[in-house]
């Protein structure tokens, strides 16, 4: 069986210098893990944003947690740019490799069926296909005319992070019809997971459920964090929340505000998340 640890016994199983995949602010960020990370001191991640990055990886940025980082996008949406990853830019400190939405599913994809590379399109005629020297050009060997298509390598993270609606006991992970949060798990070597509740029963046997589920097979750990998500929404569960969010970013403009929040919410007690 999947073991049911704790949140701190979960970011304790992430080593420096790891690659790490990380959803979306949209998606099922598992935010109390990053709080968890940062408390825990983990230095030199390799970020994956899949496909975009936000508030969780502005965080561990800020927090100095962060050396590399692959994405398509890094924003906090409606509230504005993504403050400590643009000071870490512009101070060289970050080193960043840019991609698409499309290349990084397709990546992910192709270290889920085991394969080395997958064909994409979209890329040709872009400038993107001159800074990625990983990506190569070739001709469609099965068209008859010169037919150019873009060959992606697969990327396998060593850990993938997740938050979930639930789990079961049996480690197997309730993500409804998130599917990209599956075939992240499928791509990585290892996957832990945070759930808002632990739930009795197995959810692979219920029929209505079991579409959504990743299974055990593919989670490595869970731990129980309620509203683990917060200030980021889950599901139908519990909205973002706006304000949370727009104080962030106030906050995090500048390197003194970031260290304020960072003591008062992540170091600190956590507060009452708001309803």
């Amino acid at each position: 069986m999947t073991p049911i640890e704790t949140v701190e016994a979960l970011a304790a199983r992430v080593p420096d210098g790891a690659f790490v995949a990380l959803p979306p602010d949209a998606s099922l960020c598992p935010v109390a893990l990053v709080r968890a990370l940062i408390r825990r001191g983990v230095r030199d991640l390799h970020l994956l944003g899949v496909p975009i990055s936000g508030f969780a990886t502005d965080l561990l940025i800020g927090a100095g947690c962060v050396s590399a980082l692959t994405t398509s996008a890094v924003t906090l949406g409606e509230a504005g740019l993504a403050p400590r990853f643009t000071a870490a830019l512009r101070a060289g400190a970050l080193r960043l490799t840019d991609a698409t939405c499309p290349a990084v599913h397709t990546a992910l994809q192709a270290a889920e069926k085991g394969v080395p590379f997958l064909p994409l399109r979209g890329m040709i005629g872009t400038d993107l296909l001159a800074d990625r020297t990983d990506w190569r050009v070739i001709d469609n060997p099965f068209a008859e005319a010169p037919d150019p298509i873009v060959l992606i390598p697969a990327l396998v993270p060593e850990i993938a992070l997740i938050h979930a609606a639930m789990a079961d006991r049996f480690g197997n992970v309730w993500v409804g019809r998130r599917r990209e949060l599956a075939t992240i798990a499928h791509a990585a070597r290892a996957t832990l997971v945070t759930a808002e509740r632990i739930v009795e029963g197995n959810l692979m046997e219920d029929e209505r459920l079991a579409p959504g589920v990743i299974s055990s097979l593919y989670v490595s750990a869970v731990a129980e964090a309620e509203r683990g998500a917060w200030p980021l929404a889950l599901l139908d569960l519990y909205p973002a929340d706006a304000a949370h969010l727009d104080a962030y970013a106030q906050a995090a403009r500048t390197e003194e505000g970031f260290r304020a929040y960072l003591a008062e919410h992540v170091l600190g007690p956590l507060p009452q998340a708001a309803e």
